[in-house]
């Protein structure tokens, strides 16, 4: 017995739990930052390779109650020009929130870049209609600013595997892609066909599509 009554094999447990506790709570907080850097901190969405990985794992796991949706920004510079970069910058949050909404705890949300947003949602086929209409009536709400309402316009497609006819991830992103282009500034969502999984890629993006590059120039 120790001078304070305790065993001493209780004490050196005690003394090895401390660092274990320890690490515990480094490892905790690690794990914690390193989810942090694959969010987007604007939008909170993950960012795009994060949001590949899920959506993969999602994809693989339920191939036939999936819906992806590709989501751009209609006017965005004349948006920020008009109203200021802070504005602007309050739309994007206020997009990758509805994403986010829409697709819900089982599904994914990602911003790819600048203005451009995917979501992928688990739906069953039978209600897959109502809840895109749901989406194009949630994204084309305007956005509270300050003591107004800002305008907003999102262009949106939608590619599932029943109708394009492929389970593979990059080929239903290019489909959704290729149809939000073809609705752009409609305001309506565009569903994908087969043919949209053809259109040829540059660096992973849609032939013609404004940033990718052929031959060192962009399209």
């Amino acid at each position: 017995m120790t001078m304070t009554g305790l065993p001493r094999k209780t004490l050196h447990l005690t003394a090895l739990a401390v660092p274990l506790a320890g690490w515990t709570l480094h490892t905790t907080v690690l794990h914690r930052h390193l989810t942090q850097a694959q969010r987007d901190p604007l939008t909170g969405t993950w960012r795009r390779e994060a949001f590949t990985v899920r959506a993969h794992r999602i994809l693989d796991r339920h191939p036939d109650e999936v819906v992806l949706v590709l989501a751009d920004a209609d006017r965005f510079k004349e948006l920020n020009d008009r109203y200021g970069h802070a504005a602007g910058d309050t739309v994007l949050a206020a997009i990758g929130h509805r994403l986010t909404e829409w697709a819900g705890t089982r599904g994914v949300t990602g911003r790819l870049g600048g203005d451009e947003f995917a979501a992928l949602a688990r739906i069953e086929p039978r209600h897959q209609p109502l809840r895109l209409e749901h989406l194009n009536r949630l994204m084309a709400a305007p956005v509270p600013y300050g003591n107004s309402l800002l305008p907003i316009g999102v262009s949106l497609g939608a590619a599932t595997p029943a109708t394009t006819g492929t389970r593979d991830l990059p080929a239903l992103m290019r489909a959704a892609d290729a149809a939000m282009y073809e609705g752009k500034h409609t305001g309506n969502v565009v569903q994908a066909r087969p043919d949209h999984t053809g259109i040829p890629a540059v660096n992973g993006r849609r032939l013609g599509r404004p940033g990718t590059s052929v031959r060192g120039r962009a399209a």
